[in-house]
C-alpha cells in the first residue's frame, strides 16, 4: 500500500516567487530520495491560525512514499536538514499524512527532530 505525505509551507513576510523557490529546492532534494514522486500541488487553504495569506503564498508538495520502509524517516530527514539551511527565515510547515497533522512553526531544531520522530513512530506502526 502507497503512503502519501502532503507538505505545506509558508513563510512570513515572503511573496510568491519567495515561496515557490523554496518548494521547488524542496521538491529537488527530495525527489533524490528513494520515493515513488514528489509533486508541488496548489497549496489550498492556509493552515488553521495562520493569519490571512494569499493561496499563492503555501507552497505544496505531496510526496508518494511508495512502499519503502524507510521513505518516511528518509523524507522528515531531508525536510528537517533543509528548514535548517533556511537560515533564520524558517518556513513554517504543515505535514499531513491520512489524518494526522503535523504542524511546525517556531521551533528548535531539537523540538523539530523530537516532533518529526514522534509522527514516524506513529506511521510505522500502521498495518502492522
Amino acid at each position: 500500500m502507497e503512503n502519501t505525505l502532503r507538505i505545506l509551507l509558508t513563510e512570513e513576510g515572503a511573496d510568491a516567487e519567495d515561496v515557490d523557490w523554496l518548494t521547488g529546492c524542496l521538491r529537488e532534494e527530495l525527489l533524490r530520495l528513494d520515493v515513488d514522486d514528489v509533486r508541488a500541488v496548489p497549496g489550498g487553504e492556509p493552515p488553521p491560525g495562520a493569519r490571512a495569506v494569499g493561496i499563492d503564498t503555501i507552497g505544496a508538495l505531496l510526496v508518494s512514499l511508495g512502499s519503502t520502509a524507510g521513505a518516511l524517516t528518509q523524507v522528515l530527514s531531508a525536510v528537517r536538514a533543509w528548514r535548517a539551511r533556511c537560515g533564520e527565515s524558517r518556513p513554517s510547515l504543515r505535514l499531513t499524512m491520512d489524518d494526522d497533522v503535523l504542524e511546525i512553526s517556531e521551533a528548535t531544531t531539537e523540538q523539530v527532530t523530537e516532533a518529526f520522530d514522534l509522527f514516524v513512530r506513529r506511521h510505522s506502526t500502521v498495518g502492522t
